[in-house]
């Protein structure tokens, strides 16, 4: 009788391993999930239903996974957002958002190009305002002001897509204060020449990897950043691009 098979996040959800599929997915992506003893980091690789699953740490503690992306960061970087008032570009579901909550930040600004994508349980939450169908293009010392209510700002954390972050840098330049740091992700796929990408969206060439990270180096420190900075995301992409942050400070 053939057995019936299910992707894995699937499975850990079903199985309530997992309090929901994207957290699975984090977890799968982490690496510290194991089918049958053999590690699967693939949320979308199909398993049998009756498959032995053994999670080697604690559930993902982040709405998203890229919580724990921005969790590896802080520790490499040695940043702790504790009482800080943050600024989460390209907050999706709110992985970054969360994960500056519960590292200790005092509120959290989220931002985000899209409509209804973060997390209800940090809509709801007082210490995060949350601004939808903003394009990180048209921020502006004025803009900036406004959301923030003259509050001053020491952080942005920023995750965007289909964009480069070298399109956003400028204008957090303008609206910066001193000393304010900077912890973006960098997405390879996003900042490498067409002619550069591979099937699937994907960059493996370490090549290519070099020439991205000293393309955005060279820019950052032309806009007058200093670069604090440069590590590799604990965890790829979802489609498992490899992927790096940088720490700027003005």
């Amino acid at each position: 009788m053939k057995k019936n098979k299910l992707r894995l996040d699937t499975l850990l959800a079903n199985k309530k391993l997992s309090p929901t599929r994207t957290k699975a997915q984090a977890l799968i992506m982490s690496g510290n999930v194991l089918v049958n003893e053999q590690k699967i980091d693939k949320p979308g690789t199909l398993v049998p239903s009756d498959s032995t699953i053994r999670i080697l740490v604690d559930n993902c503690s982040y709405v998203s996974r890229g919580g724990l992306k921005l969790e590896g960061a802080l520790k490499e970087f040695n940043y702790d957002p504790k009482d800080k008032i943050a600024l989460d570009i390209g907050a999706s579901t709110g992985g970054f958002t969360d994960c500056l909550l519960q590292k200790g930040a005092k509120h959290v600004i989220a931002l985000d190009v899209g409509h209804n994508q973060i997390d209800y349980k940090l809509r709801s939450d007082p210490r995060v305002t949350v601004i939808e169908k903003f394009n990180a293009r048209n921020l502006s010392v004025e803009a900036l002001a406004k959301l923030l209510k003259n509050s001053h700002l020491p952080l942005v954390v920023m995750d965007v897509s289909f964009i480069s972050i070298t399109k956003i840098l400028p204008a957090l330049k303008e609206v910066l204060t001193e000393k304010a740091d900077i912890i973006s992700l960098i997405k390879p796929q996003f900042e490498a020449g067409k002619d550069q990408v591979e099937k699937g969206g994907l960059i493996t060439d370490p090549k290519v990897h070099e020439e991205v990270l000293n393309k955005i180096k060279e820019f950052s420190t032309n806009l007058g950043f200093t670069i604090k900075g440069i590590c590799d995301s604990p965890i790829t992409g979802t489609d498992g691009n490899k992927e790096f942050f940088i720490h700027l400070q003005k």
